[in-house]
């Protein structure tokens, strides 16, 4: 895949808001076709509307639960039948749960596994020969939370951590295929992110205290456009963030 984004193709999955929302605008201004996944389709339909007519972009919208296999796999038939192939999946769909393990309810820790792990391996798996036919990248959202300890939540935590030790170790299987792997680690960003156990980090950061959804879509960016090159991993931090983490 050559270093613009011109006519290639990009899957986003949790792509109705948030990092994933800017992240199909950001991609959709580099020239590709977007494919949105995510289980809301008006959400979807209309950030795809706005694609179009801010960037003329070709879209394709999926309504997709990451956390069904055979979902996924419609996910990927539909794009390839649409644009023909997949040059760049950007796995970004995944949420937080609960937060303390001894109150933490067997539903809000298999729905965290079922998103944040069992999702990014079926898409992974299921976009891998495609992306390899066209030497592209596959993108994973981790964490912060993946490179470092998170007392408020270690099972979002350890799902993260699954996601970096998965793509590299993936990155080591196939990157001699011309398959270029990046893991993106965000800190805080202000998102929805959080809403579903309390208050988002929309709601609980001022803006400018910590990192925007567009500043994570532009590492995105500049790593799908990277060609035959991995970047391994990008960590996005606001300036203080290990002022006031290992005291």
């Amino acid at each position: 895949m050559a270093e613009t984004l011109e006519q290639g193709t990009a899957i986003v999955t949790g792509a109705s808001s948030g990092i994933g929302a800017a992240t199909c605008h950001e991609l959709a201004a580099a020239g590709a076709n977007v494919v949105l996944a995510a289980r809301s389709e008006d959400r979807l339909t209309e950030i795809a509307d706005d694609l179009e007519t801010t960037h003329d972009a070709e879209t394709l919208v999926v309504p997709t639960n990451i956390r069904d296999e055979d979902e996924v796999d419609a996910l990927l038939e539909a794009t390839v039948e649409a644009f023909g192939g997949i040059d760049v999946l950007v796995n970004n769909a995944g949420l937080a749960r609960g937060g303390e393990v001894e109150s933490l309810s067997t539903d809000d820790y298999e729905t965290m596994q079922e998103t944040n792990v069992d999702g990014v391996f079926y898409a992974t798996r299921a976009a891998l020969p495609h992306v390899r036919e066209r030497d592209g990248h596959l993108i994973f959202v981790a964490s912060f939370a993946g490179r470092h300890p998170r007392p408020s939540n270690p099972v979002y935590a350890a799902t993260k951590w699954w996601v970096r030790g998965f793509a590299k170790s993936l990155a080591a299987q196939v990157g001699a295929d011309d398959v270029g792997i990046t893991i993106v680690n965000p800190a805080e960003v202000r998102s929805e992110f959080g809403a579903t156990y309390g208050e988002s980090f929309a709601e609980r950061f001022d803006e400018g205290s910590v990192t925007e959804p567009e500043e994570v879509a532009e590492a995105i960016r500049f790593a799908a456009s990277r060609g035959g090159s991995s970047i391994s991993e990008l960590d996005i931090n606001r300036r203080d963030k290990f002022a006031d983490t290992f005291h």
